[in-house]
């Protein structure tokens, strides 16, 4: 074995084990300190690489639940509406099956038309105030629903990602449509006007069961695919987790196991910078 003060290899060796200790606890620390078992891509280009394509899908994924539960509730609106619609006209056909009848007079009529107007006007009030966020899908003119439902391709055909949609179309309740065939005057103040409105009535019954039908059914899709988005996103980002999460009980035990080593180098640092000291010995 031979002795110089010139080149200390034990010294050497001490602390360049002492400095890649000193790094890994510093990478160790990064880990803890963000949760994130890759951060960067200098940890992991691959990964870091995938975790941030699925994050853009994440993103998207939020923009479709955002247009779902705005879709959702334009729709409900719409369907409590056309419910309130369908109970009044039911209401307005026993006013009518009571104005045709032929026994009444006509100071009982016209109390039976006073109510019948009052239920016929306020199907209007219903309509108008079906209204959420400025869309009306029972008004004539209000709009129709058109919603993000996926992040894939809703046009195979043209070039360009075209949006996967889901629409629901303007139902027109207004009096008078094509639906609600009651005139905007229509009256029972004769017993001629109230079995014609009989026949109207039933008519409009056979129309709203079709809307309600149409509205119900687009409710029912919207609530199934809104589900159907926060679950692929629970499981997007799942996946996010698995690629660039770090396992913080691990890490927490690899932090002290370094810490220990980090003591034990700079003990064996401090005892190989002693041995020079030894040469002194040789000149006594």
């Amino acid at each position: 074995m031979s002795f110089s003060v010139n080149t200390n290899v034990g010294a050497m060796a001490a602390l360049q084990s002492l400095s890649m200790t000193g790094k890994a606890m510093s990478t160790t620390q990064s880990r803890i300190n963000t949760g994130l078992n890759v951060a960067s891509t200098k940890d992991d280009s691959a990964s870091f690489t995938i975790a941030q394509g699925l994050r853009g899908d994440l993103g998207g994924l939020k923009a479709v639940s955002s247009s779902l539960n705005r879709a959702k509730s334009v729709t409900d609106v719409a369907v409590a509406g056309a419910e309130q619609v369908s109970d009044v006209i039911n209401e307005m056909k026993k006013k009518a099956y009571e104005s045709s009848d032929a026994g009444i007079d006509q100071a009982s009529r016209d109390a039976i038309n006073q109510d019948f107007v009052a239920l016929r006007d306020r199907i209007t009030t219903i309509v108008n105030s079906s209204d959420f966020n400025g869309t009306n899908i029972l008004k004539s003119g209000g709009g129709t629903v058109s919603a993000l439902q996926s992040l894939q391709d809703g046009d195979n055909v043209t070039a360009g990602w075209q949006p996967d949609s889901l629409t629901v179309a303007n139902q027109g309740l207004d009096l008078g449509g094509s639906v609600i065939t009651v005139a905007a005057a229509g009256a029972v103040d004769t017993q001629a006007n109230a079995q014609a409105m009989i026949n109207t009535l039933t008519t409009t019954q056979t129309n709203l069961k079709t809307s309600l039908s149409t509205l119900g059914a687009a409710s029912r899709r919207i609530d199934a695919q809104s589900a159907f988005s926060n679950k692929l996103s629970d499981v997007v980002e799942g996946g996010i987790g698995n690629l660039v999460d770090a396992d913080l009980a691990k890490e927490s035990a690899h932090l002290q196991a370094l810490q220990v080593k980090q003591q034990l180098g700079i003990q064996a640092l401090s005892i190989a910078n002693q041995a020079p000291q030894a040469i002194m010995s040789l000149f006594r």
